[in-house]
């Protein structure tokens, strides 16, 4: 298993489910709460993603700014957790600055992802 092609793969993963949060975002900042359908979209891939990094760390190890990307990761799922369970499946409006917050880690965690894929190996 190379650690390079994980983390490529994560990003991939992690890009996709950006734009379904940003679409989602869009949705909320203009009024009403975005599809339970693409929220759960969203989550699954994001999902998918930190569970490749959650693997890839505990097996091969990862770079120590994947481990940090991965930490980010965890806690932005845990506030997409909150927005879902405590709001979205309540009928509740999602509170913009918990959007904000949650977007703003998983961006964090996103460029440290990048700058790991990106940095050049020690020699």
């Amino acid at each position: 298993m190379e650690p390079k092609l994980i983390m490529e793969t994560a990003a991939a993963l992690f890009a996709i489910a950006a734009v379904g949060g940003l679409v989602m975002a869009g949705i909320r900042f203009s009024g009403p709460n975005p599809p339970t359908w693409l929220a759960m979209l969203h989550g699954f891939i994001a999902a998918a993603a930190v569970t490749l990094l959650a693997y890839a760390t505990f097996t091969v190890g990862l770079p120590t700014l994947a481990n940090g990307a991965l930490v980010l990761f965890l806690i932005a799922a845990a506030g997409g957790v909150v927005m879902n369970l405590n709001y979205h499946w309540k009928l509740l409006p999602l509170p913009k600055w918990l959007v904000v917050v949650h977007a703003a880690i998983a961006v964090l965690g996103f460029l440290l992802l990048l700058g790991s894929i990106f940095s050049r190996p020690i020699a």
